[in-house]
């Protein structure tokens, strides 16, 4: 063995080093720790028995399937079969019950809730919120003031068929737009406006006679709303008498709405969720405090 084949020795650690050298650095020769060996060792072992028994490689349109061929789509679609056989008892006879045997039974309310709580996360909450309290232009289902009527009956209607849908028997309202379409002047909506103010308990500029807004509202709310402007639920028209505002309260968002009109839509449920689903749906928005 010549000179330069001998083994260098690292002057300060006194082991042997490779012979590599970076600027002077030497590169010692420090074998790996055998544990950390054997662990890397069983874990190619390891990578080699489950690549023969389990679903692991790739292919152009599908995979290896392994020895087991075991699937976790396939357990997950078994617990979901599962899952759906042991909930149908339930489902049948949510829809069998009338709205007051769900209420008083507790664990078909407690089955009801539960769906129509996931169901209404998944489909509803993007418009109503995830605690259903709404947003200007979708309603607060929390509270007791209903268009087309709070009953679990009624509810369940509204979301089988929709408002302004394209199904056959969805509810349908649509304001006129009275400035729009010229049908009343700029001056005669706020004189009406300032009415509809007075009429929900606000504060209103304007009020010392108020008989041109009467005859206003006579001539082409009452019609819908009712001649104590109480709303009618036939036609799905709001009570205007209380605070609730669906597209806000102040004079300019009610000369918004009475000058350009409103059209309510929500879509019709009936063919995309279940019948019990719609039912479990129903319930979780009566219990949620605005139920009739």
């Amino acid at each position: 063995m010549s000179e330069n084949d001998k083994p260098v020795i690292d002057e300060y650690s006194g082991v042997e080093t490779t012979g590599h050298d970076w600027d002077g650095i030497q590169e010692l020769n420090n074998p790996l720790p055998r544990w950390w060996l054997w662990s890397f060792y069983v874990c190619i072992l390891w990578a080699v028995v489950y690549w023969v028994f389990m679903p692991s490689w790739p292919l152009v349109q599908d995979y290896t399937r392994g020895f087991l061929g075991y699937s976790q789509r396939a357990v997950v679609a078994e617990e979901l079969k599962s899952l759906t056989e042991a909930r149908a008892d339930l489902g049948k006879q949510l829809l069998a019950s009338e709205p007051e045997k769900i209420v008083q039974d507790k664990g078909l309310l407690e089955f009801a809730y539960a769906a129509g709580k996931t169901a209404f996360a998944d489909n509803c909450a993007g418009c109503h919120g995830s605690g259903a309290g709404g947003a200007k232009g979708y309603p607060n289902l929390n509270d007791d003031d209903w268009l087309w009527g709070g009953s679990l009956n009624a509810i369940e209607t509204s979301i089988r068929f929709g408002i302004g849908a394209t199904h056959e028997e969805t509810h349908f309202s649509e304001m006129p737009a009275f400035g729009v379409d010229e049908m009343l002047s700029k001056d005669e909506i706020s004189t009406l406006v300032t009415y509809l103010q007075i009429l929900s308990g606000q504060q209103a500029n304007g009020t010392e006679n108020l008989e041109p807004a009467k005859t206003l509202f006579a001539d082409n709310c009452a019609s819908c709303h009712g001649d104590d402007a109480a709303g009618d639920r036939e036609q799905g028209a709001p009570n205007l008498r209380d605070a609730i505002w669906l597209f806000g309260k102040d004079k300019k968002a009610i000369f918004e709405t009475v000058h350009a009109g409103r059209k309510g839509m929500m879509p019709a449920w009936d063919g995309r969720l279940d019948p019990v689903t719609i039912r479990a749906l129903a319930v979780y928005i009566h219990t949620r405090g605005g139920g009739e």
